[in-house]
């Protein structure tokens, strides 16, 4: 069977996709509309046939629709060209919606097997592409319920204006977006707003009652305004578009229930320290930042911690009685455990000789260790850039949250590296790690610390109803710190009743008002 077919309709060359069950079948199916001659589908379809023998996508119909006008067609409304001696941008966006409406769309219907309604007809495009999807979305809501916006342009003249003027978009729609957090950024015209622009969007639609649960903003880190980002996620935005309409719970795929924490972005990042994969979460507030920007908390174990904090924080910093916004990054790994016993092992420790370590209570060998430096390195020198480059940091409010390992990584940092944040939290922290390495540590370092001109802030914690040498450990180096050093101000607080996981949850407020005071 040929999948692809040419046709002329009107004036228009589009091409049409048929998916792999269509010519067997008497199933009708989505259609999505996707501009530029439909590249974004072109490019990628052995993937996306993959995507449906693996019951990951359903199969639905593309069609790729023609311009060789796409400064004119593309855009709402006449601007200003972005280059001396170039044409202007022609505002003929709405004369083209219309024509896919009125013609284009009726055609396919009569011509091939479609769900006509508008939950199953989707708008995509990228750049300018993605431009006109999102007035499609404006301007024809009862045609277009689905709005695919990648790299969508929303630096153009005039378009932030209308969106924060308009009336907001119709609550059936859902919408995928997606841009690159390196899109503008060598740019010194109007393109260089692309991020913060993009930003604000989002913001304004869901202030202006968009349901949080139908738009999906995917943040790319290393993504530049480029064809080759858009394709990639293209099968991502048809993904989120089109699975969604089980007629039972019952007869939804597990794999397709997924709760997303309305403001998260989620991605993994190869650390060229580490060698590891790492999966980043970020949480950011609503509204304008700061004068200073945001307060930041980056968190270990984020598979087990990322969620709560992602959710604290936005509860409790509603104004205008909450506590101060901050940005909450997440560093996890790629599992479904709340802990990742062998990666954490080896990122949040020094290197210890079994003969160091005590019996493990399960009667396993230690997974390897030692790799606290490189971890440190690519928190530093990597992550940190990205985290910046996307949101608006205030670099004297930096924190670091970990827990037992975690809890001894944070102190490990604070006795080696400790301009790195200004403001350290160690909750039921692994003191005994390698014969008390942090104790022989604070006395290699403490007078080279004493004539630092920082003053870096100690938050510990535990559980009254932890193993007792962990209780006596934190409150011995407690005490040492506390008289030892004029520069860390520590404060310390058992929590009774809680154990060594129970800890967590009981702190996360304290936690949080010590990050952003």
């Amino acid at each position: 069977m040929n999948r692809f077919h040419n046709l002329t309709v009107g004036q228009r060359e589009v091409v049409v996709y048929l998916p792999p069950s269509y010519e067997s079948s008497e199933q009708h199916y989505p259609v999505a509309y996707v501009q530029d001659g439909g590249f974004l589908f072109t490019e990628c379809s052995n993937y996306l046939e993959h995507l449906f023998a693996k019951g990951e996508l359903q199969e639905l119909i593309l069609v790729g629709i023609g311009t060789d006008i796409r400064n004119d067609e593309y855009t709402p409304w006449p601007a200003e060209s972005l280059t001396p001696n170039k044409p202007p941008f022609g505002g003929r966006g709405k004369e083209y919606v219309n024509e896919i409406t009125n013609i284009l769309k009726p055609h396919i219907d009569e011509h091939f097997r479609t769900r006509k309604e508008a939950g199953y007809t989707a708008m995509i495009g990228g750049s300018f592409g993605g431009l006109i999807s999102l007035f499609a979305g404006y301007w024809r809501p009862d045609v277009f319920g689905r709005l695919g916006l990648l790299s969508a342009s929303f630096w153009y003249e005039g378009l932030m204006d209308y969106i924060r003027k308009e009336e907001g978009l119709s609550k059936e729609l859902r919408i995928y977006m997606s841009a690159g957090l390196c899109e503008g950024i060598y740019k010194q015209n109007k393109q260089k707003n692309m991020v913060p622009y993009t930003q604000e969007a989002v913001r304004l639609f869901i202030e202006k009652g968009f349901p949080e649960g139908s738009l999906q903003m995917t943040w790319i880190p290393e993504g530049t305004h480029d064809d080759v980002f858009m394709v990639r996620q293209f099968p991502e935005a048809l993904k989120w578009l089109f699975n969604d309409h089980s007629s039972s719970i019952d007869e939804v795929d597990e794999s397709n229930q997924r709760f997303s924490i309305p403001g998260t972005f989620i991605w993994n990042m190869q650390s060229q320290n580490t060698g590891r994969t790492y999966q980043i979460s970020i949480v950011e507030p609503v509204g304008e930042p700061p004068e200073a920007g945001y307060p930041v908390l980056y968190t270990l174990d984020a598979n087990a911690s990322f969620g709560t904090l992602a959710e604290s924080i936005r509860l409790q910093s509603r104004r205008p009685h909450g506590i101060s916004p901050a940005v909450i990054v997440g560093i996890g790994y790629e599992s479904k455990e709340p802990i990742v016993t062998k990666e954490r092992f080896y990122d949040y420790t020094v290197y210890a000789d079994n003969t160091e370590l005590p019996a493990r209570p399960d009667g396993f060998t230690w997974p390897e260790t030692g790799g606290a430096d490189d971890f440190l390195a690519f928190i530093e020198e990597e992550l940190k850039p990205v985290v910046e480059n996307h949101c608006f940091i205030d670099r004297s409010k930096q924190a670091l949250f970990g827990h037992s390992l975690g809890g001894f990584f944070a102190l490990y940092t604070l006795f080696t590296r400790p301009e790195v944040f200004q403001r350290y939290i160690a909750a039921s922290p692994s003191i005994w790690w390698g014969n008390y390495h942090l104790h022989k540590k604070w006395n290699e370092r403490k007078e080279q610390m004493e004539q630092l001109e920082i003053y870096p802030e100690l938050f510990m914690a535990i559980g009254s109803e932890e193993k007792p040498s962990m209780v006596q450990d934190a409150w011995e180096l407690y005490r040492i710190l506390t008289a030892g050093s004029q520069r860390i101000r520590s404060v310390m607080q058992e929590i009774e009743g809680e154990g060594h996981v129970s800890l967590i949850p009981s702190l996360i407020s304290s936690l949080l008002r010590f990050v952003t005071k």
